[in-house]
């Protein structure tokens, strides 16, 4: 036997040995995964167990939603039976213990929609003001300072906020409301001045001259600050002198709940701002746009579906409040005179229910105990639908960002 002989079968014997050690360990690996009937019986039972318990506690989340919703419109279905659709939606006369009783709540409606618009008039603007600052503007060490502690105006319990405007905001309203009104008109428009004069100026300095653009910022810029200015301080002066009667009425409450309202606003806003990403401003600052300009005309557009949807879950916050409302609106079941007048006392969904329910009569079903639960019933779908379209608006520009 020659040696290439010898050598070819030693090759061969030794790959058939690497060839058995590697199939043994592969059945060896095999087997490891294999499991006995009880671990694998004891593993499905276990996921088919996690499973069936979140969809319970879903599935139950859900029931009782709806079961709220089914006993809602129920107790709301006796009263139009009784009384009709045209009252209750198109009648002012709000007089449920009079004989006979009368049930007109366009006012309540009317006063609702009155708070729960000047609590979204004062807390989108400022809350989106916020978000931009916190997410463009402030550095990162400051954010970090500034969030936690806006955030935690949504700890505070609304009763508080309700004896906060009962017992200090209406005194002073009626006190000296006529210069609260110019301090915080000039608050408002001295910033929007300030602001627009210099997102302006940056805006105008770069289309007029590129040699002198900063010598025409500043000068744009100080001659649109000091007409806004001189606008906002004529204004502040045109009402210092007005005086309000009740300090309980439709503006301290709109106040207080865009308080209540900001905290969502701003961190529904700042995420949607956040989700545009450093990409889109990288590239405005490429093209040679301004942080102004990027801010403005990139940024904002960008998350508008974001910030829209912030907007109206700040409105759904200030729609469902009721202690703040119960305790400082005034609760006067009619439409102000004239009826864009903030300083009349209004009364809304939320109050009247909370305040006539203990003077129903639960136990023969009234008019005024079913008519509750028809305001319930009605502030239960503006609240839905405001949620559904807020919903819609949010996956809206989830699928935008994500480009679909």
């Amino acid at each position: 036997m020659t040696i290439e002989k010898v050598e070819d079968r030693t090759a061969a014997s030794s790959d058939k040995a690497a060839a058995a050690g590697a199939g043994s360990r592969d059945i060896r690996a095999r087997r490891g995964l294999l499991l006995s009937k009880n671990v694998a019986f004891r593993r499905k039972l276990f996921s088919w167990s996690s499973r069936s318990l979140l969809l319970l506690i879903t599935a139950t989340s859900a029931s009782a939603v709806m079961f709220i919703f089914f006993y809602v419109v129920k107790e709301a279905i006796p009263f139009f039976l009784q009384r009709g659709f045209a009252e209750f939606f198109l009648s002012t006369r709000w007089y449920p213990s009079r004989e006979p009783p009368e049930f007109g709540a366009l006012a309540i409606f009317f006063g609702s929609a009155m708070v729960s618009l000047g609590a979204a008039l004062f807390a989108v603007p400022v809350g989106v003001a916020a978000a931009v600052c916190l997410s463009d503007i402030l550095p990162f060490k400051a954010r970090q300072a500034v969030k936690p502690a806006i955030e935690i105006l949504a700890a505070v319990p609304s009763v508080a906020y309700g004896f906060f405007a009962l017992v200090v905001f209406a005194p002073l309203l009626q006190e000296s409301g006529g210069k609260i009104l110019a301090a915080c008109a000039l608050l408002f428009f001295v910033p929007i001045a300030v602001l627009s004069a210099i997102a302006i100026g940056g805006m105008a300095a770069s289309r007029l001259s590129r040699e002198n653009a900063g010598v025409w910022r500043w000068i744009i810029a100080s001659v649109i600050a000091a007409a806004g200015l001189a606008a906002a301080w004529r204004i502040s002066a045109s009402i210092s002198g007005v005086q309000i009667s009740s300090g309980t009425n439709a503006m301290n409450v709109s106040l207080i709940l865009g308080i209540m309202a900001l905290p969502t606003v701003i961190s529904v806003s700042e995420d949607a701002l956040q989700a545009v990403g450093r990409e889109l401003r990288e590239a405005s600052y490429a093209l040679g746009a301004t942080r102004a300009e990027t801010i403005i005309r990139v940024v904002i557009p960008a998350a508008a579906s974001g910030i829209l949807a912030a907007a109206l879950m700040g409105l759904m916050r200030a729609v469902g409040e009721t202690m703040v409302v119960w305790m400082a609106s005034g609760n006067s079941a009619k439409i102000p005179s004239p009826f864009y007048n903030y300083l009349e006392p209004v009364r809304t969904l939320t109050a009247t229910i909370a305040g006539d329910m203990g003077e129903a009569d639960h136990t023969t079903g009234s008019a005024r105990y079913h008519v509750l639960f028809a305001m319930a019933a009605c502030l239960l779908a503006i609240s839905l639908t405001c949620n559904a379209v807020s919903e819609l608006i949010a996956r809206r520009a989830r699928r935008k960002m994500a480009g679909e």
